[in-house]
């Protein structure tokens, strides 16, 4: 199949993962067109295609977009992403990650577009009862961010149940970090809760010390376990998605991690290696909405698209994300 020919349509292009992925579709001659309300997106970490700036509200919008634009996919990143704020303001996550996910859908339907990847997460399993935990574990969310998620996916599931012809991928994100190699784009959120990005910008001095949310967890060290996916790794596994879909591949739950997990005190160890500083750190209560442990079964990814991480170190993530840092620094701030 002539892939580079197809059109695909991209909600929050400009965001963190969102950007890596419009520039590896771009990179292999896809025609892209992004819409992104620049909420926590940046203009300049689009680096292919169109940008429509407005927000998925807008459902008359989002129809006349479809309609100029004809995609024959599309890939829905925009959505809030922090756990702690969701659990302060829930109707705010429902409101953008529910209901404007099925404002797309609905004009998705309405322009005749009929393959979806959706960008979902692991928060949707809350507390597994086993680690790595696969897709087929029950979905019981702790948070309103997992929540919001979890309901989007059985919007996809039920839609494709009543059509034969719509078909989707919905790939579960573990914990995603790092940035491009080539220094192009990288994580540029305002206000940064990734624990690989606090840690990197705290050993570069914009914050006193580290907070670690809870020290008391039942782990090897006390403190949480995660799965860390380079942002890149994660970037490829959409384009296989796309592939597998515009191919005719039908209907699939991916989990997308590396199967093994770090905790925060390793991945702060590492931040010190990394950077040659020996930044503080300060013990903090546990955080609303946080597992003790999550890490992917990636046996179905793999087994599906045939995935091969390319980037399955925690050195080089860490490496990527603290040389971003600074590159960031050097390019946006002086």
């Amino acid at each position: 199949m002539d892939y580079e020919k197809k059109r695909i349509f991209v909600t929050g292009g400009a965001g963190y993962i969102g950007s890596h992925v419009v520039k590896m579709l771009g990179d292999q001659g896809y025609e892209l067109l992004i819409y992104d309300n620049l909420s926590t997106g940046n203009p300049w970490a689009v680096l292919y295609g169109d940008l429509v700036v407005n927000d998925l509200n807008d459902k008359e919008k989002i129809i006349q977009t479809l309609q100029n634009f004809k995609p024959h996919a599309i890939i829905h990143f925009a959505a809030f992403i922090e756990v702690a704020e969701s659990v302060g303001n829930p109707l705010k996550y429902f409101r953008n990650n529910t209901a404007n996910a099925l404002n797309l859908l609905e004009a998705a339907r309405l322009c005749g577009v009929d393959k979806f990847i959706f960008s979902s997460t692991a928060a949707v399993y809350g507390i597994p009862a086993e680690n790595p935990v696969a897709e087929d574990a029950p979905l019981k969310p702790i948070n309103p961010y997992g929540a919001s998620k979890a309901m989007t996916e059985k919007f996809l599931e039920d839609l494709a149940f009543g059509d034969d012809s719509f078909k989707y991928v919905s790939l579960r994100y573990f914990n995603v970090a790092s940035a491009d190699p080539e220094g192009k784009i990288g994580q540029a959120y305002r206000n940064p809760t990734h624990l690989i990005t606090r840690a990197v910008k705290t050993a570069l001095g914009d914050y006193p010390q580290l907070q670690v949310f809870g020290t008391d967890y039942d782990t090897p060290d006390g403190t949480c376990i995660r799965d860390y996916i380079h942002v890149v790794d994660l970037a490829s596994a959409h384009l296989e998605a796309l592939k597998y879909l515009l191919a005719g591949g039908n209907n699939q739950v991916l989990n997308c991690g590396y199967g093994k997990g770090f905790s925060v005190k390793e991945v702060v160890d590492t931040v010190k290696e990394v950077s040659g500083i020996d930044f503080k750190t300060a013990d903090a209560p546990r955080r609303e909405g946080d597992p003790p442990a999550l890490i992917a079964d990636n046996r179905k990814i793999v087994e599906t698209f045939g995935w091969k991480p390319a980037h399955d170190d925690l050195f080089e993530i860490v490496k990527g994300a603290y040389e971003w840092e600074k590159t960031f620094r050097e390019r946006f701030r002086e």
